[in-house]
């Protein structure tokens, strides 16, 4: 009798002990994997499911600087106009057709790969609010400058909305 006793409470105490959510820690590896892969692969076909594809470019829509030439000498700080035409200029938000806004690279390239979201850290400026003008600081030396003109959701649109200028900061 005691035998039958011992084997259903040692496998409770078990289940106990695998299926505890109070200390949010997993109790092994294989556990993880088996919960986290259903979960993973649920999310990015909802995700995939939801994002609306990137807006095609208008014909004849181009982004230029306005003020500034490939190879000025300039000095810091510099305010930098940004021109946008053939497509509209809108704030980030809704991804609307026919519509973006500016992105600047400071040092980071010639443009972003279309359909890429814009980072956005120390080299990556974003103008979610349809702004045309910023003043930057830079240090003295050549800055390859670069505009980049994105949908709502900051996806780039690619080389064919990007217009890049160097410019020589005088100390």
């Amino acid at each position: 009798m005691r035998k039958t006793l011992i084997i259903p409470a040692l496998s409770l105490m078990g289940l106990l002990a695998c299926n505890s959510s109070g200390s949010g820690e997993k109790t092994s590896a294989d556990s993880s994997a088996m919960t986290a892969a259903p979960a993973a692969d649920t999310m990015h076909h909802e995700a995939t499911a939801t994002i609306t594809p990137l807006p095609e470019i208008p014909a004849g829509a181009k982004v230029f600087f306005k003020n500034i030439k490939d190879g000025a000498t300039v000095s810091s700080p510099l305010k930098i106009e940004m021109g946008v035409s053939g497509i509209k200029l809108d704030s980030a938000g809704a991804i609307k057709p026919g519509s973006g806004h500016h992105h600047l690279l400071v040092d980071a390239g010639d443009s972003i790969p279309q359909g890429i979201v814009v980072p956005k850290d120390s080299t990556h400026y974003h103008f979610g609010n349809a702004q045309t003008s910023v003043e930057i600081k830079l240090t003295p030396g050549k800055h390859r400058l670069t505009l980049q003109y994105a949908d709502g959701i900051h996806r780039s649109y690619g080389n064919k909305l990007a217009s890049s200028v160097t410019v020589n900061v005088k100390k």
